[in-house]
């Protein structure tokens, strides 16, 4: 095995940047493999852009006869690309894309053949969904599940195949993917704020919300990483000494990126760019060999889809460049983890942004209306959030040093808090034309001024304020981002149908008038907010204590966070808002914990091989060379060796020690994970697994961390992390 070691090592130091060729103007090839507006103008019939176009800005439904004229102008361009065949392209809920080729291929008697695709085929197909998770909602022997297309997320060519996003529901009509809870919530929050909207300006007719994903990641040579057995089936390292340099020097972050790394950043933003992903940023993380890219943000829906195909296409790019790809929230003990974090706002079809200020006091009491209902909703619904972002690798992450904890928060700034603070004092009921001039022109007027000095981040907020957008920066960095985008979306919206109820009651039954009746609601939604937010250190024991006074959750495991899932209120909140009916919440609840389970199972059996098979063999192995150099030093010496030996004699016992509490520990962590197993309950289970199986992982992985340090490097079988990250 240590020869695997050395090999992957002798081959990544021959590897050498790939030669790539970028377009020079990167505009100028953007969208080239999409089926986007310029293409179906080619394309399309009149008639039919005009069904897609209403089908996007107003959710109509396109008639089955135009289906038939769009899916033909789809092949036909489709084909001019290259393409041979067609696919629905989902995301069930293993949180990986899904998707089955069919050929355009199609026989018509007599030896001959044509190439067809039809509107039947483009709206609706039937994939086998007997394997995908679906929580009990469909039995086994059950196959039948429906795509759909989603004509707001447009299709696009990958290779010699035409992609077509769509939903996933059952036969019964529930949501088996996160795509279609997502549309539902987008809606939902369109339609809440729109309503919200008319109190400022009259024109508005539709909110999208915008997001704008930073995607991190660890690029590790891929013979490296595949001389890992714990990399190849985890997604991270299970043990590993650390390095006696990490990152205390901050010589990598924001440093020049390594040649082969930026080979392979320039591939994939070439790739990005003809799937009309816009990526524009790239630069070296804070740990060594980690790094980050991040697009213009875009409309939720199709950011969303476009996250998701990336991280498809950086697994397959990556092979071109002999790298693997590590997406995994913590890859490696000691050094930063990885996050995805979403920016998150909400633009009308007006232009304007909701949590940007403008230049008037009308505009930017509109901006502290969805600015203060956002902190509301957070505040309100802080556990369901929370949970959002709930994973077994992602609990390795919230709450480390370099990451925000499992403490929901709000960062707003010091500006911004004294602006909240002001608006505090409102008088209760009508304002005096004086109170009202002196808010209009010192608070709220002067919000731009402030926000052009509070543009700074508190990198342990889960939650901050960053200028005109939301930053939920607690996303793990392999999640897909529907699933913290369907929550937040909806818990906004809640918030603010029930803003508008408020001050319509107001307006109506105490005759106010609507800007002293919005200031009013504003004023008590500041003072029951208070708890939320906080400007300090999020993974302080202080703020922990704090926290706790202040009845926030700290749910650190992801069976404790998940559980507000099936909570009566999280229930009715989401049917209530048509997101997900009770079958569809609780089938998701089932699923996340059991692949919560099947992780830490996972894991629990790659660590106990490894641990086992390589480590204890290894050791055993070094330890019989130290005995046979005591021998041969008895031999010399006779019974004066003790005083030659005593440094080997030490070495050896202690290798005796961790090889016994190796074995120990590994036989209880099977026997706990055994007696686990015929658990039918899945709480019980899942916590059984979080409590008693994985505590075994530290404690096996310290006896095998500090055999590292003990025996011959040239025996040792495990890639180092030395090796591991400082390989470029």
């Amino acid at each position: 095995m240590s020869t695997l070691r050395f090999f992957a090592v002798k081959e990544s130091l021959k590897r050498k940047p790939l030669k790539i060729e970028e377009p020079k103007r990167r505009s100028e090839v953007f969208g080239a493999n999409v089926f986007n507006e310029t293409a179906m103008r080619q394309y399309l019939t009149k008639e039919a852009l005009s069904s897609i176009m209403e089908a996007i800005t107003k959710g109509t439904k396109i008639d089955r006869v135009l289906a038939d004229h769009i899916s033909t102008g789809m092949k036909e361009w489709a084909i001019s690309k290259g393409a041979t065949h067609y696919t629905h392209w989902f995301q069930p809920l293993t949180g990986a894309t899904a998707e089955k080729h069919d050929a355009f291929f199609e026989t018509i008697g007599d030896g001959m053949a044509i190439e067809k695709f039809g509107g039947s085929q483009l709206v609706q197909q039937e994939p086998d969904a007997s394997s995908f998770p679906h929580g009990g909602i469909r039995n086994t022997f059950e196959a039948r599940g429906y795509t759909a297309w989603d004509p707001t997320s447009p299709a696009f060519v990958y290779g010699t195949t035409l992609c077509i996003p769509t939903v996933f529901v059952s036969y019964t009509g529930e949501a088996l993917d996160y795509k279609t809870p997502l549309l539902r919530a987008l809606h939902a929050v369109d339609k809440a704020a729109v309503a919200v909207c008319k109190y400022f300006d009259k024109n508005v007719k539709k909110v999208s919300a915008s997001l704008g994903w930073e995607q991190e990641y660890f690029l590790i040579d891929a013979a490296l990483a595949t001389s890992r057995p714990d990399i190849v089936l985890t997604g991270r390292t299970l043990l590993g000494h650390s390095p006696a340099k990490g990152q205390q020097l901050d010589d990598h972050y924001f440093g020049s990126i390594p040649s082969r790394a930026m080979a392979y950043m320039r591939d994939l933003e070439n790739e990005c760019m003809l799937l009309g992903i816009p990526v524009k940023t790239r630069h070296n993380e804070v740990a060594p060999n980690q790094f980050e890219l991040a697009p213009i943000f875009e409309e939720a829906n199709l950011a969303v889809d476009h996250n998701s195909l990336l991280m498809d296409v950086m697994q397959k790019v990556a092979k071109r460049h002999n790298f693997s790809v590590l997406m995994h929230e913590k890859p490696f003990a000691g050094v930063n983890g990885s996050g995805k974090h979403n920016n998150w706002s909400l633009s009308t079809d007006t232009g304007i942004n909701l949590l940007s200020p403008g230049k008037t006091p009308m505009s930017n009491l509109q901006f502290l209306t969805f600015f203060i209902n956002t902190i509301k909703a957070v505040q309100t619904h802080e556990e369901l959030l929370r949970a959002a972002i709930a994973s077994a690798s992602n609990d390795h992450r919230l709450g480390a040093n370099e990451a925000p904890p499992a403490i929901i928060s709000v960062f707003i700034g010091a500006q911004l808090t004294k602006v909240l603070e002001e608006l505090e004092t409102v008088t209760k009921g009508k304002l005096s034309p004086q109170e009202k001039t002196d808010l209009k022109l010192n608070v709220v007027g002067k919000i731009p001024e402030i926000l052009l000095d509070n543009t700074d981040r508190n990198r342990t907020s889960p939650f901050a304020f960053t200028g005109n957008k939301f930053e939920f920066r607690a996303v793990g960095s392999k999640a897909n981002c529907a699933n913290p985008m369907t929550v937040l979306n909806t818990i906004v919206a809640k918030q603010l149908i029930d803003f508008k109820e408020e001050v319509d009651v107001l307006i109506d039954k105490k005759s106010m008038k609507k800007d002293d009746a919005i200031f009013n609601v504003l004023r008590e939604y500041i003072k029951t907010s208070k708890a939320i937010l906080f400007e300090g250190n999020g993974y302080s024991e202080a703020w922990e204590k704090e926290a706790k006074k202040r009845g926030l959750s700290n749910n650190k495991t992801t069976p404790a966070a998940l559980k507000v899932k099936i909570a009566k209120p999280s229930v009715e909140l989401f049917e209530n808002l048509g997101v997900m009916n009770e079958v569809e919440t609780k089938a998701r609840y089932e699923i996340e914990m059991e692949e919560y389970i099947l992780r830490v199972q996972i894991e629990s059996r790659v660590i106990g091989d490894i641990a086992r098979n390589h480590v204890v063999p290894t050791a055993v192995r070094y330890q019989n060379i130290l005995i046979e150099n005591v021998k041969g030093l008895k031999t010399i010496y006779g019974e004066k060796f003790k005083d030659f030996a005593k440094e080997q004699l030490t070495i050896i016992e202690e290798i005796s020690k961790h090889i016994e509490a190796i074995n120990s520990l590994v036989t209880k962590m099977i026997d706990e994970r055994k007696s686990l197993n015929s658990e039918t309950n899945i709480e019980k289970k899942a916590n059984g697994y979080c409590n008693k199986v994985k505590p075994f992982f530290d404690d096996i992985r310290y006896h095998c961390d500090k055999l590292e340090l003990m025996i011959d490097d040239e025996l040792w079988p495990l890639t180092k992390y030395r090796e591991l990250l400082f390989t470029k």
